[in-house]
Order: structure tokens, then C-alpha cells, then sequence
């Protein structure tokens, strides 16, 4: 069974996470600031940590550098602040995951069993496949737009033959805006397409990922098109 421990300074987030947590067949334990998180580390340890932010006493970044001095867990960072600098602050620190609240819990318990797989033990990785070709234009077809190949069912993209690994999120955004190819996407038809309708966020996280997923495609995120209080367009294939 994997353990986790949730630290927050709010009890109904820490409420909502153990339960959802527990549910998933988690081993849950919890703290309330950085203080009580980095004491509980010392005689216990955890697969992975759900971490606010902003807490008293200790705040979760530093909590996260004490408890990083003897013990290499996995972290998820929780935030009410989305800038991006706080989040390249957070992977700088190197935190596995970052998640702006309000958030859905079943977003971070998917994005928790991710870290969780990502840092199990496994074989040597196999060498990696050659970018495939695109086959046909049906949704879950390989698609080809110049240097991107995106791969739908594998979940894979590649950007100029170099394979690139999108957080859960920015992929399931990129697909929504290829399969819309050329048509607008308002913020409110991305988020419920791609964060569900039991989301518990607002259009700010759409920009958030956008903004996120451009950074990842280089100098292909011109195919990302703004358009000024609508929504997005992805420009191309």
C-alpha cells in the first residue's frame, strides 16, 4: 500500500484529500504546517507528499528542502498563487508536480499515481521508437503538423524527432486543440473538455496550462493562437 501524507493549513482540503486518497487504496497521514510535516518525516516515510504552499509557521518549500536533505520523496505542490515563477521555483526545488488550487481532487489523485509510477523501480528503458507516421485523419490517428508528431492513444509527442514527456494536463489540452484544429475553443469549452465538468477551478487554469504548454513546444508555440477574449485556436495541420 502507498503512503502518503497531505500537509495543509486548511482542514477541509486535508478532509477532501483523505478521503479521496484513502478511497485509492492510499495509507494516509497528515499535517497541518511545514513544522509538523518535516517532524512526522523524521520518524516516518511516505511514497509521496502532497505540499501546500502557503502554510504558517514553515511554508512548503522549505518544509520540502529540510525534508529533501534526508529523504528523496516525491512531491506534489499545492497553491492558491499559479504564477509561473512559483511553479519554475517548485521544479527547481525539485518537486514532481505542481497544482493551482482550486483544483479537483480526482486531478490530484491522477497526478499522483503518475509520480507514483514514474519513481517505482523498473528495467532499463527499451530504445526509444521512431516518431510514427501519421496514418489517417480520424481522432485517434497519429498526427503530423511540420516538426510535431503527436500520438493520441500512446499518449506520446514528438518535437523535431526529439520525444517530449507533456504533464497529464498540458497533453490532454494539446489534444483537444488539435482535434479542433483551425476552430476557436473558448476557455470555458477547454475546461470542461479537458478538466471535466465536476471541476472546481476557473478559466485562469486554462490560461495557466496554456501558457505552461507553449513553453514546452517551442518554437511551435505560434500554433497556439490567442484570440483576445474568446479563447484559443490551434493554428496548422
Amino acid at each position: 500500500m502507498d503512503r502518503v501524507l497531505i500537509v495543509d493549513d486548511e482542514d477541509r482540503i486535508r478532509e477532501v484529500l483523505k478521503e479521496y486518497a484513502a478511497f485509492e487504496g492510499f495509507d494516509v497521514a497528515e499535517a497541518r504546517d511545514g513544522i509538523e510535516a518535516v517532524q512526522i518525516c523524521r520518524t516516518r516515510d511516505f511514497d509521496v507528499i502532497v505540499m501546500d504552499v502557503m502554510m504558517p509557521r514553515l511554508d512548503g518549500f522549505s518544509a520540502i528542502k529540510e525534508i529533501r536533505k534526508t529523504k528523496p520523496v516525491p512531491v506534489l505542490m499545492l497553491s492558491a498563487r499559479g504564477e509561473i515563477y512559483d511553479k519554475l521555483f517548485g521544479f527547481e526545488l525539485g518537486i514532481d508536480d505542481y497544482v493551482v488550487k482550486p483544483f479537483s481532487p480526482k486531478e490530484v489523485m491522477a497526478r499522483l499515481h503518475v509520480i507514483l509510477q514514474r519513481n517505482r523501480p523498473h528495467e532499463p528503458p527499451a530504445p526509444a521508437p521512431d516518431p510514427p507516421v501519421a496514418a489517417d485523419s480520424g481522432p485517434s490517428a497519429n498526427w503530423t503538423d511540420a516538426g510535431l508528431v503527436l500520438d493520441p492513444l500512446g499518449r506520446r509527442l514528438w518535437i523535431d524527432e526529439v520525444r517530449v514527456d507533456l504533464p497529464p494536463k498540458e497533453f490532454d489540452l494539446l489534444v483537444c486543440l488539435v482535434r479542433n484544429r483551425n476552430l476557436c475553443l473558448s476557455r470555458e469549452k477547454l475546461l470542461n473538455e479537458v478538466w471535466g465538468y465536476d471541476f472546481f477551478g476557473d478559466t485562469r487554469t486554462v490560461d495557466t496550462h496554456v501558457k505552461l504548454l507553449r513553453g514546452h513546444l517551442g518554437r511551435y508555440r505560434c500554433r497556439i493562437a490567442t484570440l483576445r477574449g474568446v479563447g484559443y485556436r490551434y493554428d496548422g495541420g
